[in-house]
């Protein structure tokens, strides 16, 4: 053939061949893109959630209604607690939960997915929505 091909030169600037350089971060910037996306719309608020439900459980008192992670609604009677190696009061892991009158049962406190807030009656406003659960 008469005709050569013609090929694309890589950006050079005093020596150095940068074309190289742009052209794979170019090429990387799709998946930086995602993982952002992915973190602030999957992860993060997965992560929010999960720092809730801890805090939640960790004020567990009596009185509060709860729903296990089978589904069974109850009244929590009793609170155990534990000390932790510095001899410190800490929650323990064990819940007693009263399904029904003068039936109670002891739950993992890790088993507990939603403490229900109760609403008043008398509000002439909604309640503030709760974080995502």
């Amino acid at each position: 053939m008469l005709i050569t091909p013609a090929y694309a030169q890589g950006l050079n600037i005093g020596g150095f061949d940068l074309g190289g350089a742009f052209g794979n971060a170019s090429q990387f910037m799709p998946l930086v893109l995602i993982f952002v996306v992915f973190y602030f719309l999957l992860i993060r608020p997965q992560q929010q959630k999960q720092k809730e439900l801890r805090r939640m459980l960790s004020e567990l008192k009596r009185g509060d209604r709860v729903v296990t992670g089978g589904g069974i609604l109850g009244t929590v009677q009793k609170v155990t607690t534990a000390t932790d190696r510095n001899g410190k009061p800490a929650p323990g892991s064990e819940v007693e939960v009263e399904i029904a009158p003068n039936i109670r049962v002891t739950v993992l406190r890790e088993t507990i997915t939603t403490v229900i807030k109760p609403v008043v009656a008398n509000d002439t406003k909604p309640p503030a929505k709760a974080k995502a659960s």
